[in-house]
């Protein structure tokens, strides 16, 4: 629509003569369709495509096709290598749990069976029962021994038949007593035979933990190393020596101290 509106003197001055309402109605029309094929044109470019025709539509449609097909693989490769190292990682864990659960009810087994108040308890008191008798028999048969000398140190200087028969009866009767003080053994081998059976079920399910996770050279890699933290005289305290046993001073040792 045209724009009609007053003109001045100066604009007919300066611009000189204007264009007639009619060239603008005409201008105004090429105008719009030159903005709207602008405008498609943009848009089409802010969607990164531009029509094309024929053969070379198909060629792009194609290479675009054959992208998309590449990047699809490589994304499936990935995923599959993820998915096998998750299944690596889930049989490593499965192992860890087995491996703990395993555990656990070794440990359950050693709590309940060996390592309760009850039992321990048992394994002191069979201990103490075992020093408790050989220390009441020791002193039995130390008494009977000491008897003995006396009654026969007697008989030598008695010289009638009557103290003699006594004191040889007093001497029978200390050796009876030294028999009964030796039954001790028989008691204290039984004793002993229990807290052995009771080490020996801890000593089977500690090894049976140890072999959950490895073995013993799996297990010694952890050990720390040997510290002696005794003091040079508890250093000479070894007790008795048993068979195999180092750094005891056998009797030849000791008797070349008085050579």
């Amino acid at each position: 629509m045209a724009i009609h509106r007053k003109r001045f003197r100066v604009e007919e001055a300066i611009v000189g003569e204007m264009p007639s309402p009619e060239m603008i109605e005409e201008a105004a029309p090429m105008h719009s369709e030159i903005m709207a094929e602008l405008r498609a044109i943009r848009a089409q470019m802010a969607k990164g495509t531009v029509p094309l025709s024929g053969s070379a539509a198909m060629a792009a449609i194609d290479a675009s096709t054959a992208h998309e097909l590449s990047e699809a693989r490589t994304m499936l490769a990935t995923y599959r290598a993820q998915i096998e190292q998750c299944e690596k990682l889930k049989v490593e864990l499965d192992l860890i749990h087995d491996a703990i659960d395993r555990t656990k009810r070794e440990i359950a087994t050693l709590h309940g069976k060996s390592f309760d108040g009850g039992e321990m308890a048992k394994v002191n008191g069979e201990l103490g029962a075992v020093v408790g008798g050989t220390e009441q028999a020791t002193q039995q048969i130390l008494e009977a021994a000491e008897s003995i000398d006396q009654a026969a140190s007697a008989m030598s200087k008695v010289q009638s038949a009557d103290q003699q028969k006594r004191l040889a009866d007093d001497i029978q009767e200390r050796v009876i007593s030294i028999f009964e003080a030796c039954n001790f053994q028989d008691l204290t081998g039984q004793r002993i035979s229990k807290v052995m059976t009771t080490m020996k079920f801890i000593e089977q399910h500690i090894n049976a933990m140890m072999e959950i996770w490895g073995g013993v050279d799996a297990i010694k890699a952890h050990v720390p190393a040997p510290a002696d933290t005794r003091s040079e005289d508890e250093k000479l305290l070894n007790g008795p020596k048993l068979a195999g046993d180092v750094g005891h001073a056998s009797q030849d040792d000791i008797d070349a101290l008085f050579d």
